[in-house]
C-alpha cells in the first residue's frame, strides 16, 4: 500500500486532500502543531473514509478487497511544528517510506510597513522556506524513486496587496525551491501550487467582516469565480499523480487580466 504524508492537514484543503487519498486506499500520515489535534483528526478521517466506502459499495466498513487488503487506507496523526525546523527531523522519525509528500502548513501574516511585525514576518519566512526544506531534507532518503513532492505557495506571489510583502516574498521563494529541489531529488518529482482565495476554506467561513474582501478577490478574476477546496484537491492530485508533471508552479485562481 502506498503512503502519503501531508504536512499541515488538520483542517481545510490539507484535510480534504488526506480524505481523498484515504478513499483511494492509501495510508495517510497527517501532521499538525499539536499531537492531540492531529491524532483526533486522523481518527475522524479514517472513520469517514470507511463509512464513505461502505456507503458506496454496500459492504461493511471493515470490508476488504479481493486480495484481502483493506478497501480504504488508515490515517495517522503526528505533531510537527514547521516554525521550529530544528525539531522536524525528530518529529518525522516514525515515518517510513513515502510515495507522496505534500507541504500545506502555513501561518498567515498581513503585515504592513507602517506597523511591521518582525517576529510575525520571521515566523512566516521560517515556516515556509526553512520548515518546508527541513521536511524534504529529513525525508529525502525515504522518498521512493517514483515519489512526488508538492509545495503550497499562494496567489500573493503574483498579486500582492498592502501588507503582503513578506507573504509575497515567501511564496515567490517557493518557486525557487521547486527549481532546486526537483534537481536535487531527481527522479523524484517536485511541483508547487499557488491558489487564490479558497472560498469554502475555514479561514473565510462565517466571517462577515471578510465578505467584502472576498467579493473584491472574486471581481478581480477573469471567471468571476473563486475556487473551492475540491478544485484545489483536484489540481493537487494532477500534480502529484501525473508522471510528467515536474518543476511546475501552477497558479489556480481563475485568471487575472
Amino acid at each position: 500500500m502506498r503512503n502519503v504524508l501531508i504536512i499541515g492537514a488538520t483542517q481545510g484543503t490539507g484535510r480534504e486532500l488526506a480524505a481523498a487519498y484515504l478513499r483511494d486506499g492509501m495510508n495517510v500520515v497527517i501532521t499538525g502543531r499539536e499531537a492531540t489535534r492531529a491524532e483526533a483528526v486522523a481518527a475522524e478521517l479514517t472513520a469517514e473514509a470507511a463509512e464513505s466506502t461502505a456507503t458506496a459499495t454496500g459492504r461493511p466498513q471493515a470490508a476488504t478487497t479481493g486480495d484481502g487488503s483493506p478497501s480504504v487506507g488508515s490515517a495517522t496523526g503526528l505533531a510537527l511544528d514547521l516554525s521550529r525546523p530544528e525539531t522536524v527531523a525528530a518529529a518525522l522519525a516514525p515515518v517510513e517510506q513515502v510515495h507522496r509528500l505534500v507541504l500545506v502548513g502555513m501561518v498567515r501574516d498581513r503585515n504592513t510597513l507602517a506597523g511591521f511585525d518582525v517576529m510575525a514576518a520571521s515566523q512566516l519566512a521560517v515556516t515556509k522556506v526553512v520548515g518546508y526544506t527541513a521536511v524534504v531534507a529529513a525525508l529525502a532518503e525515504r522518498l521512493t524513486p517514483d515519489a512526488a513532492v508538492l509545495l503550497f505557495g499562494g496567489g500573493a506571489k503574483d498579486y500582492p496587496y498592502p501588507g503582503s510583502t513578506t507573504l509575497t516574498a515567501v511564496n515567490a521563494a517557493v518557486t525557487g525551491m521547486v527549481r532546486t529541489l526537483s534537481i536535487e531529488l531527481a527522479p523524484v518529482r517536485v511541483n508547487a501550487i499557488h491558489p487564490g482565495p479558497i472560498e469554502d476554506s475555514p479561514f473565510w467561513q462565517g466571517k462577515a467582516e471578510l465578505a467584502e474582501t472576498l467579493a473584491t478577490f472574486r471581481a478581480e478574476t477573469l471567471t468571476g469565480e473563486l475556487g473551492g477546496m475540491a478544485d484545489i484537491v483536484d489540481a493537487c492530485r494532477f500534480l502529484l499523480e501525473n508522471r510528467l508533471a515536474n518543476g511546475i508552479d501552477l497558479p489556480l485562481d481563475g485568471g487575472h487580466p
